[in-house]
């Protein structure tokens, strides 16, 4: 008779794990049914890997990175985007020095495949990287032989087109060059003149800084030159 009053307690259940909340216990599982992708506190990650049917990667690809010569239309249309560059060039006896489009006068050069302008090159960078492009290396390779010894202004100019192409312009440019000699004082007005006039763009929204490496390792001794820039870029 006692046994039949008394019924053993049913062992709970462990909690089992979810991908991205841990327990079970701590979300609803409405979460994820129907169609998920539009709701607002899951992530787009997330939304690709608990869709029936994730997007092929392809549909969300801007650009080929083997033949990038413009912006995929899928590019989300943000009314600012930013960009960094960066550059660095041994200096070497026998070459020609020369920044932003201008040969400054100096006892070594800039060691480079094409005419190793560090400041353009650093440009260049910066807007593609803002487009969300691949890097200088990749569009203009040099293992190409049409870039050897090529004006970097070929370069400028493309990235200003692509610029366009995306529904972009200038909003301003910050560039820092970094290198003990030769002082860039008496050429930096006509350093920035020039990569204003490549650029499209107003000298207000332009800004050019020259820093020594307090002759510090190979900036300092005189042995390479390097630049960064900052762009911002707004939607027309």
């Amino acid at each position: 008779m006692a046994a039949t009053l008394f019924t053993p307690p049913i062992p709970a259940k462990p909690p089992t794990k979810n991908l991205f909340f841990g327990s079970s216990s701590s979300f609803s599982p409405r979460l994820f049914r129907g169609p998920t992708s539009s709701h607002p506190f899951i992530s787009t990650s997330a939304r690709a890997l608990v869709s029936p049917n994730p997007p092929r990667a392809a549909a969300t690809t801007a650009i080929d990175v083997d033949n990038a010569t413009s912006v995929g239309k899928s590019a989300p249309s943000l009314p600012f985007r930013v960009g960094h560059g960066f550059d660095l060039h041994r200096l070497e006896p026998g070459y020609p020095l020369i920044i932003g489009g201008i040969n400054i006068p100096h006892d070594r050069g800039c060691e480079a495949h094409s005419d190793g302008d560090v400041l353009l090159h650093c440009v260049v960078d910066a807007i593609l990287g803002a487009l969300g492009l691949p890097d200088i290396g990749q569009i203009f390779p040099d293992t190409d032989p049409k870039w050897k010894g090529a004006a970097s202004s070929v370069f400028m100019k493309e990235a200003v087109r692509l610029m366009h192409e995306a529904g972009y312009e200038l909003g301003n440019l910050d560039a820092t060059l970094i290198l003990q000699r030769p002082k860039l004082s008496p050429h930096k007005e006509s350093i920035r003149a020039n990569l204003c006039e490549l650029l499209g763009a107003d000298p207000s929204v332009v800004n050019l800084k020259a820093k020594t490496h307090e002759k510090v390792d190979s900036l300092g001794e005189n042995r390479s030159i390097a630049a960064h820039t900052v762009v911002l870029l707004m939607r027309k």
